[in-house]
């Protein structure tokens, strides 16, 4: 029988615990006597002691029949007892419903990869727990938890007999009820709910659970199963996640020694009230009283110093040894950390894929909830993020990170940025904040009230959309516009270039020339020939999936990808639209730029490469789905190649040049704090690469303020954006290959503009070339023209006003930065400055 009654021995008729019983009797802890009938005392009949049974005794007799009926009344009580007592103990094994342990669902924690499905960017779960095999756990590991913990595990049937008289005898003493557990009495507490309680019951039934287990399971199995079970501190549920925190690897990969920390761990991993616990950075006296235990244990019984087995080790772990802030101990793993934002886009995408169901009738392990798949765990997800790409994100970009761009600046200074590769959408870099559960500042967020927010004014930047839009109506890039500030008819405010009402260009700035000087007046009125529609659904093609309007308070969010563009504009969308109004999100903005780099072909951005589930009964990981490319080719190239042949030209101007002559198209944005404002709200810089698209936002991160450097000077397009931009891209394609975009394709009319004709050029004089050109006009210069007075301007940083009368944002100083050799100017800004609504003045608080 399984389950044997307490310890001594029971003859028929008896109920005894820990002793014996004769005939008749009822004893605990001793031993009874059957009451005497006999014919008198040591002396005979009449002897002394004893009075004799006799006809002249009646009284005696009467005394002798009570006695006789009273011993019989508690045999019978004491068989009932017994009786009963079997009868309960073998019912509640028969009885007893046992989830084994290939039935129990244990919480497991997901863990998030990298791109190179290597590198752990997170966790997350309900407890930090990975399971894994017993095969990949070494025998010293388990045979230091042995030691630990049940020296005879490998001998006894799974149950500790003594350990439950101890528990019932204290119970009944109102002692600790508490007495020694196998591994497996151990492993059936932990893993059942109802096993929880403190109570003789509970070791009863403890007991029996064990004695299933030990009778259907192997020692290896029983093992593998504890293992992956209990608590050892830290956070830490399972050996595979104390591997990691103690000492930063996982359990294959553990020492002798180090198995000895962890096997010590398990008597209590953490501080009570009456001792400290063994966790060596909490109490290291007693961490290691218990660790030479541990390995004396193993010495003893062969598992250390003797053949076929490894040597003891000579010192105690202390390199190897983790503290609990190198393992992150004591913080909550999830999503409270600067990658918990892309953690938040995995679910959404499992869920497009159909990896997750909303329907919890349909709800399997391979298809399991959406809102719960995360939190239950036991998932491997690998992502998009390069390590790389990422790392130079958060140098430029983080504020706690020492010597990024935002290290020491004002408090109300934040900074996002988003890098994709163009070539499949693959989101390789993401920096957003330093709190997944808090504000995503580069992608959506939805407020208490459930709208959702997140995008900011994207300027200027906003114009390789418009500029898109009107090659593909048909506009040349050297069509000619009009520059000079006006007020269009039925609207308020006049429209205005950042810094001047009249470019030096005047009436007649080609579209190239007025991107590369954003300017903003020249927009407008390609706004008033092709419709606001044609820009807005251009955005659209690109990638970007939502646009906010600013006259309503919080701004209202369109949804451009389940609407039409000629149901949002011109209303709500007006055509300030055409120089970057109404907020987009940073995904959105660098998703848009991503396809023009990658010549009109739009791929989603995404952030899942592969889901996996383990199976609990192998620890084998089946994968479960992953990406889905779907190219889709959007934008003509020949409108594409002509947008970057002008953008090319723009790192130049503002002086952020990628390393090694690397070509790039790039293009700044600000928008005004609000307005009236001569100051900034919002900031941009966007370029690519045709291996790599970044979009650089700078704002505010609570309420909003002027943006302004340390010295006080407004940040604008080209100063702190347009510097993480630069050290992004450079950090991240450092050793890439350098490849150039293809030539212009020169398509569209040049006459299609509402601007005037170029002035004709000035009669050269006859004998011109009698000095061999000495006093010739420069003739390759363009003076003025299509480059914004040709190579920066002939030394003038474009014509003589910092970029050509747009000094990156309503209000900017032309001497914000010394412009001597190595140094870096504000020109060819962002646009900006007092813009025109039909409706209410833009205030976005």
């Amino acid at each position: 029988m399984p389950v044997s009654p307490a310890p001594g021995r029971a003859s028929v008729g008896s109920a005894a615990v820990g002793g014996r019983a004769s005939v008749g009797s009822a004893s605990v802890g001793g031993r009874a006597g059957v009451a005497s009938i006999s014919g008198g005392g040591p002396g005979g009949p009449d002897g002394p002691g004893r009075a004799g049974r006799g006809a002249g005794d009646p009284a005696g007799k009467a005394r002798a029949k009570k006695r006789k009926r009273l011993n019989i009344l508690i045999a019978g009580f004491a068989v009932f007892i017994m009786l009963a007592g079997i009868g309960v103990i073998g019912f509640t094994y028969y009885s007893t419903n046992v989830v084994l342990p290939d039935q129990i669902k244990l919480p497991l924690a997901t863990t998030i990869y990298a791109s190179d499905n290597k590198t752990q960017i997170a966790k997350v779960g309900e407890q930090n727990r990975t399971f894994v095999s017993i095969k990949d756990i070494p025998e010293w590991m388990r045979n230091a938890v042995a030691a630990a913990e049940d020296r005879n595990f490998y001998q006894h049937s799974g149950v500790d007999y003594k350990g439950i008289a101890r528990a019932a005898w204290n119970n009944l003493t109102g002692g600790d009820k508490q007495g020694a557990s196998t591994i497996t009495q151990q492993y059936a507490r932990n893993a059942y709910k109802n096993l929880k309680d403190d109570s003789y019951g509970r070791k009863v039934k403890e007991a029996i659970v064990a004695s299933k287990l030990n009778d259907q399971f192997t020692k290896d199995q029983i093992m593998e199963h504890y293992l992956n079970t209990i608590y050892f501190g830290r956070n830490a549920y399972g050996i595979e996640a104390a591997a990691q925190a103690y000492f930063g690897k996982p359990v294959s990969k553990i020492d002798v020694a180090e198995a000895a920390v962890l096997a010590a761990l398990i008597k209590q991993p953490e501080p009570s009230s009456t001792h400290q616990g063994y966790d060596p950075a909490v109490n290291p006296t007693a961490a290691r009283e218990r660790w030479n235990y541990v390995i004396g244990a193993m010495v003893e019984e062969g598992w250390l110093d003797s053949p076929n087995h490894p040597a003891r080790p000579t010192a105690y772990p202390e390199k190897t040894l983790k503290t609990p802030k190198e393992s992150r101990a004591g913080q909550k793993f999830g999503v409270n950390n600067p990658i918990g934002n892309v953690i938040n886009y995995l679910v959404p995408e499992m869920r497009e894929k159909k990896l997750c169901t909303d329907n919890e009738a349909e709800a399997t392990d391979r298809k399991p909830l959406c809102a719960t798949m995360l939190r239950e765990g036991g998932y491997r997800i690998r992502t998009t993020i390069d390590p790389k790409v990422q790392n130079a994100i958060i140098k430029a970009t983080q504020r706690s990170t020492k010597g990024s761009e935002l290290d020491g600046a004002r408090k109300n200074i934040m900074a996002a940025a988003v890098s994709i590769d163009p070539r499949n959408g693959r989101v390789l870099g993401y920096y957003g904040g330093d709190d997944g559960t808090g504000t995503d500042y580069a992608g959506k967020n939805t407020d208490s009230a459930g709208n959702v927010t997140g995008g900011h004014s994207p300027g200027s930047s906003f114009k390789i959309y418009t500029l898109a839009a009107a090659i593909e109506a048909g506009k040349s890039i050297d069509s000619r516009w009009k520059g000079r500030a006006f007020t269009p008819d039925g609207v308020k405010y006049k429209v205005s270039n950042a810094g001047t009402d009249n470019p030096s260009c005047g009436d007649s700035c080609t579209l190239r020339e007025s991107t590369l000087k954003s300017l903003n007046v020249p927009f407008y009125h390609v706004s008033e020939d092709i419709g606001p529609d044609k820009i807005v659904d251009m955005a659209k093609k690109a990638g970007v999936t939502m646009m906010w309007r600013t006259d309503t308070n919080p701004p209202k969010g369109h949804d451009l990808t389940k609407a039409k563009a000629s149901d949002l504009a011109p209303d709500p969308f007006y055509h300030v639209v055409s120089y970057g109004q109404y907020p987009i999100t940073v995904l959105d903005h660098a998703n848009g730029i991503a396809t023009f780099a990658n010549k009109g072909v739009y791929n989603k951005a995404h952030f899942l490469l592969s889901a996996e589930k383990q199976n609990k009964d192998t620890g084998k990981w089946e994968k479960l789905g992953g990406e889905q490319l779907k190219p889709d080719p959007r934008i003509n190239p020949d409108v594409v190649a002509d947008v970057n042949d002008v953008l090319k030209d723009y790192p130049g101007r503002i002086n952020h040049r990628l390393d090694d002559g690397r070509e790039a198209a790039a293009k700044t944005g600000t928008w005004e704090l609000r307005d009236g404002s001569p100051h900034n709200g919002d900031a941009w810089t966007i370029g690519y690469t045709p291996q790599l698209a970044t979009a650089v936002w700078v704002g505010n991160k609570g309420k909003r303020e002027a943006i302004k450097l340390n010295n006080g000077k407004d940040i604008t397009g080209s100063s702190m954006p347009g510097e993480i931009w630069e050290r992004i891209m450079d950090g991240a394609l450092k050793g890439a290959d350098r490849i150039t975009f293809p030539p212009a394709a020169n398509i569209g009319d040049p006459n299609s503009g509402n601007g005037t004709p170029p002035p004709a050029p000035e009669p050269q004089g006859p004998n011109c070339d009698i000095l061999g050109g000495l006093f010739c006009p420069d003739q390759n210069n363009n003076g003025g023209g299509n480059n914004g007075g040709g190579n920066n301007g002939g030394g003038n940083n474009g014509g003589g006003n910092n970029g050509g009368d747009d000094n990156d944002g309503p209000g900017a100083d032309t001497n914000q930065l010394p412009t001597g050799p190595g140094q870096r100017n504000q020109g060819g800004g962002a646009g900006g400055g007092l813009l025109p609504t039909p409706t209410a003045p833009r205030i976005r608080e």
